[in-house]
């Protein structure tokens, strides 16, 4: 039987307590050695005391998702790296698929999830449908699908870097387009940001942040129209 590479779960945290159970839960599928590192950016809610009973090793960090990511990444000891919004829980098909293409693609390419949104209404099937498109048009899946990576890639591109927003687009862009694999399992991931932003606004102030990013503007312009 081939062995099941071991594997390290890294997921930045404020204020989740009320997702992050089922994270975990969906995570600790994992049939190998598993580690889980919760980067804690403040939380004053049971976010880290769920965190550590679930077994999750527990990091406190400055507030700031880019330097969250960066030092749960550099505190992993696996070969291979998930990393995860607290927010997003794994279907069970993703330990079989994350199987799949760890074996088929060795250590030279990354992949991550179908995002999927904990919503029944068209609005979110009509935001899924843009992501799918966004994935396969422009090779640029975002944070909340999940990064699968294993650690000699990850290094070798220089990780995640400390950025106030689109760290995951540029950690996306060194890694190269052609080098990330979208899996066929879902990460679910909760709608409530588009239910409270708008299911129109919020993925057009989205791709106009991605646009002025790749326009090369500032990070600090960008993050006051991303609010």
């Amino acid at each position: 039987m081939t062995k099941v590479p071991a594997l390290s779960v890294v997921i930045p945290t404020l204020n989740a307590a009320a997702r992050l159970r089922p994270c975990l839960k969906a995570v600790k599928a994992w049939p190998g050695a598993l580690e889980i590192v919760v980067i804690d950016g403040g939380s004053d809610d049971d976010t880290v005391a769920i965190a550590h009973a679930q077994d999750a090793k527990v990091l406190p960090s400055e507030l700031g998702r880019g330097l969250q990511l960066e030092r749960g990444g550099a505190a992993a000891k696996s070969d291979w790296l998930l990393f995860l919004h607290a927010d997003t829980v794994l279907a069970p098909a993703w330990t079989q698929a994350a199987l799949a293409m760890m074996r088929a693609e060795g250590r030279a390419r990354a992949a991550t999830f179908r995002l999927r949104l904990d919503d029944p209404s068209p609005a979110a099937r009509r935001v899924e449908r843009l992501v799918a498109w966004r994935c396969e048009r422009l090779g640029l899946p975002y944070g909340d699908q999940g990064l699968l990576i294993p650690r000699a890639l990850y290094d070798s591109v220089g990780g995640y870097r400390k950025l106030p927003l689109m760290e995951d687009v540029d950690l996306i862009r060194r890694i190269g387009l052609g080098n990330v694999v979208l899996l066929g399992a879902d990460a679910v991931t909760s709608a409530v940001r588009y239910r409270r932003d708008g299911w129109w606004w919020r993925p057009s102030r989205n791709l106009f942040c991605l646009a002025l990013y790749f326009l090369g503007l500032p990070l600090r312009w960008i993050a006051k129209v991303y609010g």
